[in-house]
């Protein structure tokens, strides 16, 4: 499979800066991850902290941040860090213990997590650490899951400020914090802190949003420290390889240009490591691809139905 040479992605003046997330390389040792992406000629990776790559639960974590470090600089990849790993803390319980948890020291359990990858954002320079709110445990009242949510964000905010990291919530459906409307309640909640910004999903923005994923770009421009992308259907919770579903790449891309975003965009494809080295490739000239056409004058290919070609298997 023939790829642009890397020095060619490098040398380009103004564009976006594309990277591709672990959690989609699952298979793969992760000093052999980040040479395939940097041999592509992606700019960054999407590090998710898990057991088969950087273990945030097993001894040596400095020392083998430190290790990441050099493998990052050796490849020239910018990185966000990710804490999305489905199984790093229960090893029964998808995404569980959350900030979200009855049990408060599953709280603190998820708030150690959050705590810790801040430090290895810091020790790797990272423009950005993620997180999530969970799902509402049955029972709970929404208010009191709001105010733990903020509670624990708020534990973590002043440690990634004092490390310069931004702390990037992102909107996740069937989360109580799914959308961009919930992003807001919590930065309300909070008193609008500096260090609190947006991993914005672009496939979710399609997902379930009442405004087109451009229009959220342009909407959430003040809070964006983080972007993640894929193909999605309108309605169904599903991150698809691009050109498999209904986004319209070339507005999207666009808008993010407009928007003066800096940050990296990274491929999210969580469920289809299998096939991560072909998918990186495809990715990225996808995204390169719908970027230079977004500069051309003319239409862009329209969405199709939300319907058409049936459902993949859910996230």
């Amino acid at each position: 499979m023939s790829t642009p040479p890397r020095t060619e992605f490098r040398s380009a003046q103004g564009r976006l800066r594309y990277a591709y997330g672990t959690n989609g390389l699952t298979d793969l040792r992760l000093p052999d991850a980040l040479a395939l992406l940097a041999d592509l000629g992606y700019d960054g990776v999407g590090l998710t902290l898990d057991h088969m790559h950087l273990d945030p639960e097993t001894p040596g974590l400095a020392r083998r941040t430190a290790e990441v470090a050099a493998l990052l600089e050796r490849h020239g990849l910018t990185v966000t860090v990710e804490t999305g790993a489905r199984y790093v803390l229960d090893a029964r319980r998808k995404h569980h213990p959350t900030l979200l948890d009855a049990d408060a020291d599953a709280r603190a359990r998820r708030t150690a997590l959050l705590l810790k990858a801040v430090r290895v954002a810091g020790d790797l320079g990272a423009h950005a650490v993620h997180c999530f709110s969970g799902v509402l445990p049955e029972g709970t009242p929404e208010h009191l899951g709001w105010q733990r949510l903020a509670d624990g964000i708020g534990t973590v905010l002043a440690p990634a400020q004092a490390l310069g990291v931004p702390l990037a919530v992102e909107p996740e459906p069937g989360h109580l914090l799914g959308d961009l409307a919930g992003f807001h309640r919590l930065r309300d909640g909070l008193g609008d802190p500096q260090g609190l910004g947006l991993t914005l999903d672009l496939g979710h923005c399609l997902c379930l949003e009442p405004r087109t994923p451009a229009e959220c770009v342009a909407a959430a421009r003040p809070w964006l420290r983080h972007v993640q992308i894929e193909d999605m259907r309108r309605g169904v919770h599903e991150h698809l390889p691009f050109g498999e579903g209904e986004m319209d790449l070339p507005p999207v891309l666009a808008a993010l240009r407009e928007a003066e975003y800096t940050g990296l965009v990274t491929v999210e494809l969580p469920r289809d490591s299998h096939a991560g080295p072909r998918l990186a490739a495809e990715s990225l000239r996808a995204l390169t691809d719908a970027e230079s056409a977004s500069a051309q004058p003319g239409p862009t290919r329209p969405a199709e139905s939300a319907t058409a070609g049936g459902r993949r298997r859910p996230c």
